[in-house]
């Protein structure tokens, strides 16, 4: 019988990959909490109606990229495609106890079903954040700041931030007929969706990647052109703001995101070391029409998602170093009858001072117990003999060079502390 592989699209996490994607998310919550944003966390699936109501109809998550299928009691479920619906859900009834704005960040996994490819996978993690209950341009600075700030500290240089606004309910309806206008004269050069797309949501065809689609529309109608005066009052705020943040962005007039809740800001930071298809990291924008859809008060808010596994991908393909991954401080390497009871005391203090440690479950030779130690990727050997019992030292041997020194056994935590 050959061993199960796991489903297709998703991926089995082992050192180092595991530990990488934990250091990224733990150093995405430390940055969140720095910008005073709270821990939330919403269930892995949701009434599918969630999704239908808020990404629209007609959006590619609805139509092609859900997990949904109907529980035991026939009702109809969809594991997570994305976040901030299900943020803002959980948010509405616990509106009256929390403060406003409420600034929520997440670390999760999500699931769109796909064609597997670098940097798309079926299930993948995304670290977001949501600023509820402030419409002012400083909280689209703010969330924006936050992923460029997360990005740039990882070292990546081949990463632009994409800028757009895409109106309200003020100005959009006119946009939308004249787009649509353009479109219908231009019908017979789109393709199937975009037909489709162009009666449905006029403004999704930007995201088409047929080239022929592409070509026509590199003529049509921008909404840049035809935001109402408090959308171009917005727009241009947040550019000062960024620009007084000092993040260097480049203007989209056809970034629109694929989902329809979006209303005047979206963004997205795309990576050149990305293929075109997986090039984009982060993205976001505005949302202050999604609490009344789902049957709240009118509450703008603004976030983002970004892609982990992307990151680490963007991170190889820089040629960069990924985070050193969680190994181990030392490995405990016992010689003769009376080191093993002193080990023991070791690995306890060395564990309650915070220095990672592991040792052997049982009795084996030197040389096997090296051996654990190199797979263990341990920085150290640490090796007490009858000579280290007997003069409570501890010899401290460097598994990558091989250089060996003595530590009074009182002195091990600090020192590998230091080193480690």
């Amino acid at each position: 019988m050959e061993p199960l592989a796991p489903p297709r699209g998703t991926v089995d996490l082992f050192p180092p990959l595991s530990e990488h994607l934990q250091q990224l998310a733990r150093t995405a919550q430390d940055l969140a909490r720095s910008y005073g944003y709270r821990a939330v966390e919403t269930p892995a699936f949701e009434h599918t109606e969630l999704f239908k109501r808020t990404s629209g109809e007609a959006s590619d998550i609805v139509t092609k990229e859900m997990y949904t299928f109907d529980d035991q009691g026939g009702r109809s479920m969809t594991l997570r495609p994305e976040g901030t619906a299900a943020i803002v859900r959980a948010y509405l009834p616990q509106a009256q106890e929390l403060p406003l704005p409420f600034k929520a960040y997440y670390v999760e996994p999500f699931w769109r079903h796909g064609r597997p490819q670098a940097g798309r996978l079926r299930e993948f993690r995304q670290f977001g954040v949501e600023v509820i209950g402030s419409a002012a341009p400083g909280a689209d600075v703010e969330v924006i700041v936050i992923a460029e700030q997360f990005l740039r500290e990882r070292g990546l240089v081949e990463t632009t931030l994409h800028l757009n606004s895409v109106g309200d309910e003020q100005c959009r309806p006119a946009y939308r007929e004249q787009l649509t206008t353009f479109l219908e004269g231009n019908e017979d050069q789109l393709c199937t969706d975009c037909r489709a797309r162009m009666h449905t949501n006029p403004m999704r065809t930007f995201d088409c990647k047929e080239a022929d689609c592409q070509a026509v529309l590199a003529e049509a109608p921008v909404i840049t052109d035809h935001l109402c005066e408090e959308c171009a009052d917005h727009f241009a705020e947040l550019q000062e703001g960024l620009t007084a943040e000092e993040v260097p962005f480049t203007l989209d007039t056809r970034l629109v995101r694929g989902l329809d809740y979006y209303t005047r800001t979206a963004f997205e930071f795309v990576s050149a070391a990305l293929p075109q298809a997986q090039g984009t990291i982060c993205g976001g924008g505005r949302y202050d029409g999604l609490a009344e859809q789902l049957g709240g008060k009118r509450t703008p808010g603004i976030g983002f998602g970004l892609g982990m596994e992307r990151t680490l991908l963007a991170i190889e393909n820089e040629g960069l170093a990924a985070t050193r991954g969680d190994t181990p401080a030392c490995f405990v390497v016992t010689v003769g009858k009376e080191a093993p009871g002193i080990a023991r005391g070791l690995l306890r203090t060395l564990r309650r001072e915070g220095v990672s440690a592991l040792s052997a479950f049982e009795p084996r030779p030197m040389k096997a117990q090296m051996k654990m130690a190199a797979r263990s990727q341990a920085r150290f050997a640490a090796i007490i003999g009858d000579r280290e019992a007997a003069e409570r030292v501890v010899t401290m041997r460097d598994l990558g060079d091989g250089e060996q020194t003595e530590v009074p056994l009182w002195e091990a935590g600090a020192w590998l502390a230091k080193r480690t």
